[in-house]
């Protein structure tokens, strides 16, 4: 039986929201919401709360419903967001996955199940996963392609699912040769395929939007800076998406290669946007060189995420 179309398209720049704590360790629950509102000003066209860069692995149960209720709530309905739900159990994906729905998240993004170095499952287990979450709700889903599963998810597996399976129709893609990758799947799956995205903190972006990547989910601190690339190369003018590719790479860089996930926080920090950049042990600080690098390649940029909350 073929899909229905959907309802509604989700497009352009959604970065990943970081878990604010503070100074201990704790849920900085007024610190999120003012992240939150500092991505929604500087252009977002939506944003995922939960998800690797948000610290999701170090949070639990409880810290991930309370800053789940917390955002959503916050948002207002402002922007759409998609909630990460990943986890080994469908069971256990599927009831976080109708919370989120029921809470008003606008899509769930969830890696195929994995646990540590080992624990991997067929191809047939995964189908039947993901058949399992989307049977649970009604808003889509996006699968997220990542070396961090350890999960090969073949195109023509892909497609499959996006042909079948109801609510599966959004593909975050951030493996080697992702731009290749999104072509093929695009090309085998068609019309089913409504969600190409890129990923990995847009390191691929250039090549990805030429690919057909119609979304980015992006590291939090400088949607401003992405728009400045996707919004010019969707209205047709190519050039200058490069030129505005050019400036931003170097930063795009420094997060993806040198800072990982502690650059949103350190930008927002910086910004006055939080008051504290902690990241949850057993992550490390980063180290004071790397930061200052990072915010040097940034003030030659003039985020807003520099001045937002000065």
């Amino acid at each position: 039986m073929p899909k229905l179309p959907a309802t509604q398209s989700y497009k352009g720049v959604f970065p990943v929201v970081p878990t604010v704590f503070d100074a201990q360790g704790r849920l900085d629950l007024e610190g999120q919401k003012r992240a939150v509102d500092f991505m929604i000003d500087a252009g977002s066209h939506g944003l995922c709360i939960l998800a690797n860069f948000s610290e999701q692995f170090v949070l639990t149960d409880e810290e991930r419903e309370r800053v789940m209720v917390a955002v959503l709530v916050h948002v207002a309905g402002r922007v759409p967001v998609i909630v990460t739900t990943t986890h080994f159990s469908s069971f256990v994906c599927a009831e976080r996955s109708r919370r989120a729905q029921d809470l008003g998240a606008a899509m769930v993004m969830v890696m195929p199940p994995y646990h540590g170095a080992t624990f991997r499952v067929p191809e047939a287990s995964i189908y039947d996963f993901y058949r399992h979450v989307s049977d649970a709700i009604s808003i889509p889903i996006m699968v997220q392609d990542a070396p961090v599963a350890g999960t090969p998810l073949s195109v023509p597996f892909l497609a499959r699912m996006a042909r079948e399976i109801e609510n599966l129709a959004y593909f975050k893609i951030e493996v080697p040769q992702a731009a290749a990758k999104l072509r093929a799947l695009i090309e085998a799956g068609g019309a089913t395929i409504e969600g190409p995205w890129d990923g990995e903190e847009a390191i691929t972006l250039m090549a990805d939007l030429d690919a057909g990547a119609t979304g980015a989910m992006t590291g939090g601190a400088y949607p401003d800076g992405i728009r400045q690339i996707t919004d010019p190369y969707f209205a047709g003018r190519r050039d200058e998406a490069i030129d505005a590719y050019q400036r931003w790479l170097p930063l795009i860089n420094y997060e993806n290669r040198q800072c990982g996930l502690a650059a949103c926080k350190a930008l927002m920090r910086e910004g006055g946007v939080i008051a504290h950049e902690t990241l949850r042990a057993p992550l490390p600080a980063m180290h004071p060189a790397p930061r200052a690098g990072l915010i040097e390649i940034a003030r030659r940029l003039d985020p807003i995420v520099l001045r937002w909350g000065r």
